[in-house]
């Protein structure tokens, strides 16, 4: 990808100008996206990303810059033309690189999706996208989406280190729309995996279809939801998306390092229910969000935030790090070359705890059970959320009762930490993309079923 030496040359001229410390981060990262809808290949992109970014830092103070001419002499002069900006001269030296070598593989790939071919790829998207349409007369659109990725990347700095890695990706996405007495919905089910091709032998690409107009179907039939105060049942896997936005983001020292997350000078104080222990992982075998290694080169960890209620850390990148006193926590995420990492979250879920569902339905009166969750909001400071239910059922007597559609959760992150009264066993992780200031990323999120005793719903009764 880029010659030691140049490396070497480039980090060397961002030092003697100006920075105290400098990094590079380059990327050949090739591209499938694929859309089939409405019996047709709507878009088909294959691309290649190839680029290098250059960050320098001098005291608390950064500069970010990237450029896709990776010739030695265009790197050079940008790495001098970004550092004086810093105006005074820098006493560091460059140290030679060291190279370690990676023991741990989290995500061993079969099959690169590169070496399947495109009609292979588009076929499976034809299928599924004929199961949906066929599921129930009242479906009126699928789509079916495929995209997979195979990022080479490159990361050195002035502290000498030097590391490579490769990431592949691969995922599909069905969504399926109904039309009902007039009233319009939407299901979706979107698996993804840190594997190659061989993800689709994971996986029931029927039975994933069939999911996504399953939702639509019944939610389309569904009386809207009531709206009050209630006890609230999330539901594994994707559920956990509510702890990712309302809580994980929170927790990014991002926000912590300039005191504005409402969980900042918290470590070691209760913010939760006894019942909550809640993990960010990037070592996860072949999880969506792995990796093994962070984007400044850290290994990826097991990081514990929530034990038994009690905050026990952060998510760490080294910047925000050197500004809290506090070393990574193989946190460091950025979409591609032309961001900026910062502290962002990898595969992050709630701990198993020893609830059945049963046992959780049997104890509400009345109230929601959250089934599958939809696109949301989150305030970082105060932690005020707000989220779609996508799939809803009421519970009345201990039992469900009937499906009911159009609700939304709104609250804050402490509150439903604190209120969580029961904790399922069945831990399921699920997949998505969380968008923030270093770009768009694999991020996987996960719980088990999780009880909460008093939640705000959202409805139009």
């Amino acid at each position: 990808m880029l010659d030691k030496k140049v490396v070497y040359n480039v980090i060397t001229a961002a030092i003697d100008s100006g920075a105290d410390f400098a990094e590079i981060f380059a990327e050949d990262r090739i591209n499938t996206n694929l859309l089939f809808s409405d019996n047709k290949i709507e878009n088909a992109v294959l691309g290649n990303d190839f680029g290098v970014g250059i960050r320098l830092i001098k005291g608390f103070n950064t500069i970010y810059a990237y450029t896709n001419d990776v010739s030695e002499n265009n790197l050079i002069s940008v790495a001098k033309e970004a550092a004086r900006a810093f105006k005074s001269p820098s006493q560091k030296k460059v140290m030679n690189f060291i190279n370690r070598d990676i023991e741990i593989n989290n995500t061993p790939i079969k099959i690169y999706p590169a070496d399947v071919e495109l009609k292979k790829k588009l076929d499976i998207l034809r299928h599924s996208h004929d199961i949906m349409l066929n599921y129930d007369e009242i479906i009126v659109q699928a789509s079916s989406a495929y995209a997979d990725s195979d990022q080479k990347i490159l990361i050195a700095n002035s502290e000498g280190l030097f590391e490579r890695d490769r990431r592949v990706r691969t995922r599909i996405m069905q969504n399926a729309v109904a039309s009902y007495n007039g009233d319009i919905q939407s299901g979706s089910s979107s698996p993804g995996a840190a594997m190659g091709f061989e993800f689709f032998d994971t996986i029931d690409i029927d039975d994933i279809a069939k999911e996504a107009a399953r939702v639509a179907v019944t939610m389309a039939k569904s009386p809207y939801a009531p709206s009050g105060k209630m006890p609230v049942i999330m539901d594994n896997a994707f559920g956990g998306v509510l702890f990712h936005e309302a809580c994980g983001h929170g927790l990014e020292a991002e926000f912590v390092s300039k005191n504005s997350s409402v969980y900042a000078g918290k470590l070691g104080e209760k913010i939760a229910s006894d019942l909550v222990t809640a993990i960010d992982d990037g070592t996860i075998k072949n999880q969506w969000g792995s990796s093994n290694i962070d984007d400044e080169g850290t290994p990826t960890q097991r990081n514990v935030l929530i034990e038994n209620g009690v905050l026990k850390s952060y998510l760490v990148d080294n910047l925000n790090g050197k500004r809290m006193g506090m070393k990574s926590t193989g946190s460091a995420r950025r979409q591609s070359y032309k961001y900026a990492p910062t502290s962002r979250m990898n595969n992050t879920f709630i701990d198993k705890g020893n609830s059945s569902f049963e046992e959780m339905v049997s104890g509400v009166d009345f109230g929601l059970y959250a089934a599958k969750l939809g696109g949301g909001s989150v305030d970082v400071v105060t932690g005020e959320f707000n989220f779609a239910v996508m799939e809803g059922y009421i519970i009345k007597n201990g039992k469900i009762d009937h499906s009911v559609k159009g609700a939304s959760l709104v609250g804050t992150g402490l509150e439903v930490l604190k209120n969580i009264d029961m904790i399922g066993k069945d831990l399921k992780l699920a997949e998505g993309v969380c968008g923030a200031s270093s770009g768009s990323i694999p991020a996987g999120v996960g719980q088990p079923q999780v009880r909460i005793k008093g939640l705000t719903v959202g409805g139009r009764e």
